[in-house]
């Protein structure tokens, strides 16, 4: 089923164009890459299907409802309850504990402290990183930090993640562990998964791949199928 969907969406910077009128469908439980070359509007895209940036035209439509047209105030509020965000640099806060940091969605959302460590916790370990549970951004490795966002994003429950080059800032080991657990956990909670990257090998890890190139969808990339590639299905 559909529940995520663009339509014509455009959006600019200045004079300077970034979508060109892309239409993209996310079905339930699906992870969908979004791939194409540095500058072509992959990161512009996740922002405004995950209701960061609105767009100048066009529509994007959750559970059959207008996101672009919902206030900044509700958007917020679906990516503190509904949508997941994992940016490339993970972008923890410097002065809380890894723990702290996965617990601050709950905490944002009304949770009590208890209930929000205790959860935090155990998506520290099932993403392996419990071991840093009591440590700050400063102490851990690339690796670590970006597991951590991981569980940030995943520790609510959303109904979509959105990826950001999450791998961007890591090693291919790192790299590899850290797609190879999301990809599992989030197909464990049926949460969809939209995956931006240049990285062929990153892509792989998804079922289906959209690309975009300057700014509008190639179509002869669209809906590529990866299931059967060495990576799809090895969650």
């Amino acid at each position: 089923m559909t529940f995520l969907r663009a339509r014509g969406v455009v959006k600019s910077y200045g004079p300077t164009p970034a979508l060109r009128g892309v239409d993209l469908d996310l079905a339930e439980g699906e992870t969908l890459a979004v791939t194409g070359p540095s500058g072509c509007g992959k990161s512009t895209l996740l922002h405004c299907l995950a209701g960061i940036l609105r767009p100048d035209a066009g529509e994007v439509l959750y559970g059959g409802q207008r996101l672009d047209t919902l206030s900044e105030t509700a958007r917020s509020l679906l990516r503190r309850t509904d949508f997941g965000v994992l940016f490339q640099f993970g972008q923890l806060v410097a002065e809380l504990t890894a723990a702290e940091n996965v617990a601050l969605p709950l905490l944002l959302a009304g949770k009590g402290r208890r209930e929000a460590r205790a959860a935090a916790l155990e998506w520290l370990e099932r993403l392996d990183v419990a071991d840093v549970a009591d440590s700050r951004p400063g102490e851990m490795s690339g690796g670590q930090q970006q597991r951590c966002a991981a569980a940030r994003a995943l520790v609510t429950g959303p109904k979509v993640l959105f990826a950001d080059e999450p791998t961007g800032a890591l090693d291919a080991l790192a790299g590899e562990r850290l797609l190879g657990q999301l990809t599992r956990v989030a197909h464990e909670q049926r949460t969809s998964v939209v995956l931006v990257t240049h990285d062929a090998s990153v892509a792989a890890y998804a079922d289906r791949e959209v690309v975009l190139r300057d700014g509008t969808v190639d179509p002869s990339g669209l809906g590529v199928d990866l299931t059967t590639t060495p990576h799809g299905g090895d969650r």
